[in-house]
């Protein structure tokens, strides 16, 4: 009897009841992608007409977008008999960042408010950017302002290379972004920079300090690597991942997870540079997972090459190749396994700007019985509460169960 947590990084599926107050209005990650597929604005060669995502939708992906939109769309037609129990939730903390999605599903939703740097450029105070430079020995820094991690780079790289002044920039979330070049400046003294930046933004309340190294010799070649490192704040209180180290279970861990939770309860730690990687780590870990163990993956190319790019079509081809590959996974499912596929947070393609949106998120719970509707949860801890009720989890966690459900 094992839990899987799977987290498809940025698909929300509809607004949330209070995206109004984050400028959200309207935003709709999934339904936005399968809208702009039907209208063929999404063929770009690798892929082209309808999403078509067999797998989730026989799970009850399109279920659950029509109990949370109220709605159906192409490729998310609605099936009489879905194979998993299916929902959608809505997140109670207050923002629509990684850490707190994913924290709220781990049992923690985050009802605090986290820092956040003002749209007026400069965004940082000049106190913090003075004292960086300080303590880490630069000669200064570029961008200093709200920015999409691509164009600023593109727009500042080759001064960077210059000038050896690293590009500092943030976004809606609490996040202060360090990018440099791994060769001229070093992927170690970036990783440096970024731990003495978390110790100077701490005060502040921002939730983490992200290190985004590129390659590349001129603006229209700079590349981001798959060596990005999150600093993160550690939780306030114990997740799932805590208790069940606590209770000696076996944990592992696949992707960016030990980053967003600050290595606590992370486990073994499994990595790998994009989707397909992530993916066959997961199978990895799926051999490996003891009776009453946990794995929490997270799968983050839909958010950070397709979403916050802006790129509908990628996405969906993203989202594709994903839905391809699910029967690997369920392969190595045994009976009494609990498989819950959910999201974060959304990050609508279609959306203006390049921020995360304020959305509802997918639950598809497998576990080899006939799939049962499980409705619209009040917060993404129910995930985290039904995982535990599941593998006999002790520890209190918020949340209500919906195992009775299914």
């Amino acid at each position: 009897m094992r839990a899987f947590i799977i987290v498809l990084d940025s698909v929300g599926i509809s607004g949330a009841p209070d995206a109004s107050h984050y400028g959200d209005s309207g935003a709709d990650t999934l339904g936005h992608i399968a809208e702009t597929c039907a209208r063929g604005d999404a063929d770009n060669g690798e892929r082209s007409g309808a999403l078509a995502l067999p797998n989730l939708v026989a799970m009850g992906l399109g279920n659950a977008y029509r109990l949370s939109s109220g709605r159906a769309l192409p490729g998310l037609e609605s099936v009489a008999k879905p194979t998993a129990s299916y929902g959608c939730a809505t997140e109670i903390s207050k923002g629509k960042d990684t850490p707190s999605g994913h924290w709220e599903i781990a049992g923690l939703p985050v009802l605090f408010d986290w820092g956040l740097f003002p749209r007026q450029t400069p965004s940082f105070p000049t106190t913090l950017i003075d004292e960086l430079c300080r303590r880490a020995g630069l000669p200064g820094a570029l961008g200093l302002c709200h920015a999409s991690g691509t164009d600023i780079i593109r727009q500042l790289g080759e001064e960077h290379m210059r000038s050896g002044k690293p590009i500092c920039y943030t976004s809606a979330d609490s996040v202060f972004q360090i990018a440099a070049h791994e060769e001229t400046f070093g992927l170690a003294r970036l990783y440096e920079v970024c731990r003495i930046a978390k110790t100077l933004t701490a005060p502040l309340n921002i939730g983490r300090v992200i290190a985004r190294p590129f390659t590349g010799s001129a603006a229209e070649n700079l590349t981001r690597t798959g060596n990005r490192r999150d600093f993160t704040t550690p939780p306030s209180a114990p997740t799932i991942l805590d208790h069940a180290i606590a209770d000696g279970r076996d944990v592992i861990t696949v992707g960016k997870i030990d980053d967003i939770f600050a290595q606590s309860g992370t486990g073994r730690v499994l990595k790998g540079p994009d989707n397909e990687a992530l993916f066959d780590r997961t199978l990895e870990g799926a051999e490996m997972l003891q009776d009453g163990g946990l794995l929490f993956a997270n799968f983050i190319d839909f958010d950070s090459l397709y979403g916050h790019r802006r790129d509908p079509g990628g996405y969906a081809r993203a989202l594709e190749r994903f839905d391809g590959r699910i029967p690997d996974l369920l392969e190595r499912m045994n009976q009494d396994d609990l498989l819950v596929i959910t999201a974060d947070h959304g990050c609508d393609p279609t959306w203006q700007g390049s921020d995360h949106t304020r959305e509802q998120v997918p639950i598809l719970a497998w576990n080899a019985r006939p799939g049962r509707a499980i409705g619209r949860r009040s917060t993404f801890s129910d995930i985290g509460k039904s995982v535990a009720d599941h593998i006999d989890l002790l520890g209190a966690l918020p949340g209500i169960s919906f195992l009775p459900s299914i």
